[in-house]
């Protein structure tokens, strides 16, 4: 396995696996897939990584800013999206493990995730990653017209922002 930063060149299959999270109704409240243009606009240009074994990519993640304000420059949110068929396999792990050392090197002091209490597998990683719970957003937002709770998690670093 090896993890490598996502360029424009690995978008179709990073997008593929972003709709099957999309797909399985417990990864986001996103519905559809956004074009590489608007994905990159909204994403940090560090810390953007997809894990490949095989020359395949099996997973991908990224940052995102919470908030313009400069007071929140050091806090982003995390997205951590593995293929179905490669879960339980590692790629999780690694993947937020490198994002958490690039975020670092960028002088992020607080990552977070709002994660389904549903998606079992993914609050099990962000645990195992350093995050702790914040606490649940109950009926935060609709997903399809269903009310959704979400678990906000979050992880300081113990590199940056320890002054």
């Amino acid at each position: 396995m090896e993890v490598l930063s996502l360029t424009q060149e690995h978008w179709d299959k990073v997008r593929e696996i972003y709709l099957a999270g999309m797909a399985s109704g417990d990864a986001t409240f996103e519905t559809n897939a956004p074009s590489w243009e608007e994905w990159d606009k909204a994403h940090l240009k560090f810390a953007r990584l997809i894990a490949r074994a095989n020359s395949e990519t099996k997973g991908w993640a990224a940052l995102s800013r919470i908030s313009a304000r400069k007071a929140y420059s050091g806090v982003v949110e995390v997205s951590v999206y593995v293929a179905a068929n490669n879960r339980g396999q590692g790629y999780g792990t690694r993947l937020l493990g490198a994002l958490i050392a690039e975020s670092e090197k960028n002088m992020i002091w607080t990552l977070q995730a709002s994660i389904f209490p549903e998606n079992l597998a993914s609050l099990a990683l962000h645990v195992a990653a350093g995050f702790r719970e914040v606490g649940q957003r109950e009926r935060i937002a609709k997903l399809n017209g269903v009310w959704r709770s979400t678990i906000l998690m979050e992880r300081r670093s113990t590199v940056v922002g320890t002054d």
